[in-house]
């Protein structure tokens, strides 16, 4: 068997981004920790993605857990909508920050939660929908939006996997009160590792601040938040007052360095990426493979590969083929299929609980993903659908 050799993602961070390392290593003697370019990444984020403001962490996992904990402040106990189909710190985040999750499951044409089925687990305990952007598609509809707004429920966005995809032209991740972004290697940008939180609240924003690192107050941007807590609490040195129970999520400098470089080809990129997902598509056999995705405004970042049926002999024999051929997949798409069978939740559900969601039940078993990066050549994308439409 002809070996195609396609990985997950290759050359994400190029010898320009370590460059730009280089001469901000060699000017002078930097500040390495979260300084001026953590501050200048975190405003040309901002600009580009269409919000206010930006606080640039440590991780996209540190994003889903510091919103989750800012959204508990404001809003106290209560229970947030996810979706099974996530990545873990999607539910873990909600967990610890005290929340109840509650479970909605996905429709087959973009893999996000369905309108139908958030809007029949919504009641008076509801405090957020926490709506997961999966591989490049949107998980937005008007109906969802209207229906949130009108029941004054927040919308939280995941766009960790999909940051470039749009709804009605306006890009995904400024809809909602809090989005998080991932800057992980695979990730249509990369600061090697590094995270986002977005939002056009001020609140939010100097209370993220505050959260990213330990709860204290000195670094809220925002003089009055700043001094209302010295007011209150004067038998506090001034300068160690940790407003809430938190932890270091800090950046660095040369993570900030390299996401200053990477975003100035993010588009470029995004566009490489939408037009080989296409390619995939109009190449693969639709008697197979599920291909009557909603691409509409969608920007993947890896090729979604869904079998037609549930045929577990047939999943075999497209395992082994890829395997054979060097190609990189992964089973379950985002974050290894249903969260509900995971090991973690084991004292949370109830036992079986995962059967109930059968779309996401299906992902799990005859779902994958296969890489797809700005770099890749057109003949692999070909020959990757040849290898698959001949099983």
């Amino acid at each position: 068997m002809e070996k195609i050799n396609l990985k997950l993602m290759e050359n994400n961070i190029t010898k320009k981004d370590l460059n730009s390392v280089v001469d901000f290593l060699n000017d002078g003697v930097p500040i390495l920790t979260q300084s001026t370019k953590v501050r200048e990444f975190e405003e040309k984020w901002s600009n580009w993605l269409g919000v206010k403001y930006s606080v640039f962490v440590n991780s996209g996992s540190s994003a889903n857990i510091l919103t989750m904990s800012l959204l508990k402040e404001i809003l106290g106990s209560g229970e947030i909508i996810i979706p099974p189909l996530a990545w873990v710190s999607d539910v873990v985040s909600v967990i610890k920050a005290g929340f109840r999750p509650v479970f909605a499951d996905i429709n087959m044409k973009n893999l996000a939660l369905d309108t139908d089925e958030v809007l029949k687990k919504i009641n008076i305990n509801t405090k957020a929908v926490f709506l997961t952007h999966i591989l490049g598609f949107n998980g937005l509809t008007t109906k969802l939006l209207t229906e949130l707004k009108e029941r004054k429920i927040i919308l939280i966005e995941d766009v960790c996997e999909s940051y470039g995809a749009t709804f009605n032209g306006v890009k995904l991740g400024t809809f909602g009160l809090i989005s998080n972004f991932s800057f992980y290697y695979a990730h249509h940008l990369s600061t090697i590792e590094g995270g986002m939180i977005s939002t056009n609240d001020y609140n939010v924003f100097q209370m993220a601040r505050v959260f990213r690192s330990h709860g204290m107050v000195r670094e809220a941007s925002d003089d009055n938040f700043k001094n209302d807590y010295i007011e209150r609490y004067r038998d506090l040195y001034a300068d160690f007052i940790f407003a809430y129970p938190s932890s270091n999520y800090r950046n660095t400098e040369i993570n900030a360095v390299i996401g200053l470089s990477q975003i100035e080809r993010i588009d470029d990129n995004n566009k490489k990426r939408i037009k080989n997902f296409k390619i995939f598509l109009n190449n693969l056999d639709n008697k197979k493979y599920y291909t009557d995705f909603d691409i509409e405004g969608s920007c993947n970042y890896a090729f979604v590969l869904i079998l037609k049926k549930p045929d577990m002999d047939f999943c075999n024999k497209v395992m082994l083929a890829l395997k054979n051929a060097n190609v990189e997949f992964r089973r379950g798409t985002s974050g290894g299929g249903n969260q509900l069978r995971q090991p973690y939740l084991k004292n949370i559900i109830p036992n079986d609980y995962y059967k109930i969601f059968t779309i996401t039940e299906y992902i799990h078993f005859f779902g994958f993903y296969i890489g797809n990066y700005p770099d890749l050549e057109e003949n692999k994308i070909l020959k990757l659908c040849n290898l698959l439409n001949n099983i």
